[in-house]
């Protein structure tokens, strides 16, 4: 009879693994990993299945905490204009704390055969649409999401091509600013 599955366990190492790869991206073979959990690599492959299995459960979390954060990010906030919240998340993105999402799923997004997750394209567009819209709703920018959403990954990849912060920073500044103006003629005509 052989041992039983134990979920705490693998959920530590998910933990671990994870943390390895949103600070040194996701590794080739498994031996980062086992330095990175202090275990070994057959108690990874006992708990995950195979080296693809367990970079998959890796994605998914690391996807998982994201969506959370990112979310949270863009959040409508009753008490504050949508712009203004845009711009904080922009700032919460790019930082310490949105930087090792941006460098694993822009290189996840760029891996022409999506072997490890098929269709990650279409979720990493439709995760964030929604709570955009609800957003730019608030401040009469209904069906802008997709454009907004559009500017913000182009800038996102532009962030981890070319690693200026200053010049993406202030194009996302300017670009809030044009949504900015295209609101005044509409509240001053009210």
């Amino acid at each position: 009879m052989g041992r039983r599955p134990q979920p705490d366990i693998a959920d530590r190492l998910l933990d671990a693994c994870t943390d390895f790869a949103l600070s040194q991206g996701l590794p080739e073979r498994l031996e980062p990993l086992v330095a990175a959990t202090g275990t070994s690599s057959r108690m990874l492959l006992y708990h995950f299945g195979s080296r693809d299995d367990l970079l998959r459960a890796i994605l998914r979390r690391a996807r998982h905490r994201q969506v959370t954060h990112f979310k949270a990010w863009m959040q409508r906030r009753p008490d504050e204009h949508y712009l203004t919240t845009l711009a904080t998340a922009w700032a919460s993105m790019t930082g310490p704390e949105g930087q090792p999402y941006v460098r694993m799923f822009t290189q996840l997004r760029e891996n022409a055969e999506q072997t490890l997750w098929p269709g990650f394209r279409r979720i990493a567009t439709t995760d964030w649409l929604e709570p955009l819209e609800d957003g730019l709703r608030s401040v009469g920018l209904t069906g802008s999401a997709t454009l907004v959403l559009a500017v913000m990954r182009g800038l996102l990849m532009d962030l981890d091509a070319m690693a200026d912060t200053a010049r993406t920073d202030r194009a996302f500044r300017d670009f809030l600013a044009l949504l900015d103006a295209t609101l005044r003629p509409a509240d001053e005509a009210r």
